[in-house]
């Protein structure tokens, strides 16, 4: 009886060949495999499978408590499976069971491990040279540093990864070929490394990720010794595993008895667990957290072990044809001299062979003219490539997912890990099935498709951008529960959300989800729930947010067909209480109630506008007009609801200049109250200030007329305001200010005026909004508060002042200002508001 343990990276092209070489010279009669034990049934379907793909296991209990190993073409051991299905060999798993590991993660859990949390911060602390990797995370690190080099991988590389057996093995040192050589020389390096004499700092750390390694090694110890022992013993035994277990199942790290292997492994209560086979991606495998294999560069090794020879050349002739695909020049001479280049860095870096890293220079300055824009499209599509498996249609499964298989082949939706658009009419009847099982899936958490915008006005277009991914296979294990085909599924999930919805809200978006998922049976119950919930709420604010689900069913569910009969009384109903109850709500409210209501206010509007029922509308616009001149409202909702009045043409634009100045007049109120009413009036949209210059004038005196300390307070304020408006809004703002504004006049009591001298100016209000009365800065009686002129005492006065400040026209001399009297502002009308707007204007 022979037991041969070969070492390898896992993922590696040339490990891969190496263990091809090796396994047919050895003619195992078993081979055991580092994986979980609860795989070995999976093995059956290997020859259904197209790498790469990647063996999961779940727990039943929890589904998403599941684990991933992935398998490329270039894993060794994929090639170890592949050898024992093709020369009949069996082939079983050895690792830790993945139940065993949940189990023990489970109770780590639980048990808040604070000592071992300590613990290993210390041993960190301890053996934390930053010159030199972690031991047990990365041991070729540490094989690279003691061998002078800097880059493990390039170490690893040129070691193993280019190397590629001969044809014909010849015997080397001790009879052996230099193929099991090489995984001779890896034992014996990694039995350096796990010697603790030769180990710098003290002894590894103890802490739960060791602890875990030691179970992992007991359990393989313990299975070698099975399969080499009793009646049905193999005699010729091949064992694959991680390069760093190497010494440990071979006895060189000190002897270890059966009797331990079994205390240590003893008093652990498995979790019950089921395995399956996913399709994976080279994406996954280039991730190095989550479930990926953190193999940095999935589509250079998928090359390294396909390319037959003159893996330089054939690379970068790949890279000019994905240049030429993209109508980027890659002439046949380029190529030839970007290979010559790279053979050049290679010697100067003392390379066998060119890696990746010299293939990426000598394509950068060959190929991409020192521009790195094409070179991230190579690493992409090339380095790490867009290679998905596929997993045959006999692999068992749960009979959701086979549902959800069969939908996908008759609404021929293909399910790739690359996101593509997809555009649906909704007037067809296939894609509104598609558009049903779309949304279904979303009510189960598999968001395989993603709703997007579509540039179509019409209600029939949906958008979507679809992904799948692999662990969308857990979510449908996990729903399996709910039901044996989709729609089943939903169903039950729609009726667990009602009643476990927190508020009105939360039921209306359900029902909003039911209608375009088409689920006819869970209508009357989601209906029946909004009624009872409904009945019990009476924070306005959820009904306003309660309402707009509601009115896109209403509006838009004739597209789909729904019955919107069900959805009428109930919108009817909230709208009537919405607008009964508008005006008292928004009373007394701070700022942060204020923001919220605001919220609210604008997602009510949207609502009663889409239902377009006019007395609903009308009696809306007469709540938003009393919390718009509520005394003592907080001016941010005042603000909002002026706002909303103008756009709908309730107030004509002299009322609504009347209200802005009224608002931003310094004697009515603090300055971070009128900055709030201009906030709540301007809202994301600057155009109301765009297209109206009166009114920019107007707010542009307001802020020349605060005092340093006053547009310090509103300054932030409206910054923020103006950030949310679009670009071309603040450059025409911009525009306009700097070309000068139209000068406010003071009026009439109460009235507006304008001047005629600003009729033909440039960017005047000569056949627009008259422009809005003056400003008075502080301490100033407002335009029309004091009596009326008197004319006659007006004209005896006139000779007087003509004398002392001369004919009209005549300005005063510079930096001389009347007696008595200061300047309202340091700043000049026409730039206080390019002040406000300082860094978010594109003028």
């Amino acid at each position: 009886m022979s037991v041969t343990v070969l070492g390898v990276r896992h993922h590696g092209p040339g490990s891969a060949r190496a263990v091809r070489a090796a396994l047919a010279e050895l003619d195992p009669d078993l081979v055991l495999v580092e994986g979980p034990p609860e795989g070995d049934s999976a093995l059956t379907h290997v020859g259904a499978l197209t790498p790469p793909v990647a063996l999961t296991a779940y727990a039943l209990d929890e589904p998403r408590d599941a684990a991933f190993w992935p398998f490329a073409e270039f894993s060794p051991e994929w090639q170890a499976l592949l050898h024992g299905r093709a020369a009949g060999v069996p082939t079983r798993f050895i690792d830790l069971p993945f139940g065993h590991d949940l189990a023990l993660r489970r109770r780590d859990a639980e048990t808040d491990s604070d000592e071992d949390t300590a613990e290993a911060g210390e041993d960190t602390a301890e053996a934390g040279d930053e010159t030199v990797p972690e031991l047990v995370a990365d041991p070729l690190g540490w094989l690279a540093f003691a061998a002078g080099h800097d880059d493990p991988e390039r170490f690893w590389e040129d070691l193993v990864e280019h190397r590629r057996p001969a044809s014909t093995p010849t015997a080397g040192a001790g009879g052996r070929s230099p193929v099991l050589e090489l995984f001779a020389a890896v034992a014996e390096s990694m039995a350096a490394l796990r010697d603790p004499d030769h180990q710098p700092g003290p002894d590894a750390s103890r802490g739960a990720h060791a602890r875990r390694e030691d179970l992992r090694e007991a359990h393989m110890r313990l299975a070698i010794r099975a399969a080499s022992t009793g009646a049905d013993a193999a005699a010729r035994i091949a064992v694959l595993c991680g390069a760093w277990h190497v010494p440990a199942l071979t006895g060189r790290t000190g002897r270890i008895t059966v009797a331990a292997d079994r205390e240590l492994l003893r008093g652990v209560r498995p979790v019950r667990t089921a395995t399956t086979w996913v399709p994976w991606t080279h994406a996954l495998l280039s991730a190095d957290s989550g479930y990926g294999a953190g193999v940095t560069s999935p589509g250079w090794y998928h090359h390294l072990w396909t390319a037959p020879d003159q893996v330089g050349a054939r690379w970068v002739a790949r890279v000019a044809a994905l240049l030429r695909a993209a109508d980027l020049p890659a002439s046949t001479a380029s190529v030839v001299e970007t290979v010559r280049l790279a053979e050049a860095l290679a010697a100067v870096r003392e390379r066998a062979v060119p890696g990746l890293t010299e293939l990426t220079d000598a394509v950068l300055a060959g190929l991409c003219a020192g521009d790195p824009v094409p070179l991230a499209v190579v690493r992409e599509q090339l380095v790490v490539g867009d290679v998905v498996g596929a997993v045959g249609p006999d692999v068992p499964t749960v009979p959701l997912a086979a549902d959800v298989a069969r939908a996908q082949k008759r609404l021929r939706l293909v399910p790739t890990p690359v996101e593509k658009p997809l555009r649906l009419d909704l007037r067809r009847e296939l894609d509104r099935e598609r558009s049903a099982l779309l949304h279904r899936l979303r009510l189960l958490d598999v968001d395989w498709g993603i709703p997007t915008t579509t540039s179509s006005t019409g209600t029939f277009a949906e958008g979507w951008t679809l992904a799948w991914k692999p662990t969308f296979v857990l979510a449908l294990v996990a729903a399996a529960r709910h039901g044996a085909t989709v729609e089943d599924a939903a169903g039950d999930v729609v009726a667990e959300r009602i009643h476990a919805a927190p508020n009105l809200a939360a039921i209306t978006g359900l029902f909003e989800q039911v209608v375009l998922a088409d689920l006819a049976a869970a209508l009357e119950a989601v209906r029946t729930g909004l009624e009872q919930r409904a009945a019990t709420t009476g924070d306005v604010a959820h009904l306003m947010l309660a309402l707009a689900p509601l009115a896109r069913v209403h509006r838009y569910g004739d597209v789909r067909g729904t019955d919107t009969g069900l959805v009428v009384g109930l919108t009817t109903s909230l709208m009537t209480r919405i607008c009964a109850g508008l005006p008292p709500a928004c009373a007394s409210l701070d700022d942060d109630a204020a923001d919220a209501m605001v919220a609210a206010i604008d997602t009510a509007d949207t609502a009663f506008g889409l239902v377009a029922d006019p007395e609903h509308v009308a009696r809306w616009h007469a709540a938003v007009g009393v919390a718009a001149a509520m005394a003592g409202g907080n001016p941010l909702v005042a603000g909002r609801s002026t706002r909303i009045l103008s756009d709908a043409g309730v107030l004509a634009a002299t009322e609504v200049a009347t209200r802005l100045a009224r608002a931003l007049s310094a004697a009515g109120g603090a300055p971070a109250d009128a900055a709030r009413w201009l906030a709540g009036f301007l809202g994301r949209s600057g155009a109301v200030l765009a297209r109206d210059p009166a009114m920019l004038s107007l707010v542009d005196t307001w802020l020349a007329g605060l005092d340093g300390d006053a547009f310090t307070i509103v300054l932030a304020p409206l910054r923020r305001t103006f950030a949310d408006f679009a670009g071309p809004e603040r450059r025409l703002i911009g525009e306009r200010v700097r070309s000068g504004l139209p000068r406010p006049t003071a009026g009439p009591p109460g009235g507006i005026a304008t001047d005629p001298a600003d009729s033909g100016s440039p960017g005047g209000s000569a056949g627009g909004s008259p422009a809005p009365a003056a400003i008075s800065p502080a301490g100033a009686v407002p335009a029309g508060d004091g009596p009326a002129w008197d004319l006659g005492r007006v004209a005896a006065v006139l000779p007087a002042l003509t004398t002392l400040l001369g004919p009209a026209g005549t300005a005063p001399a510079a930096g001389t200002t009347p007696a008595g009297t200061r300047p309202a502002s340091t700043r000049p009308a026409s730039t206080a508001l390019a002040g406000a707007e300082e860094g978010h204007s594109d003028a």
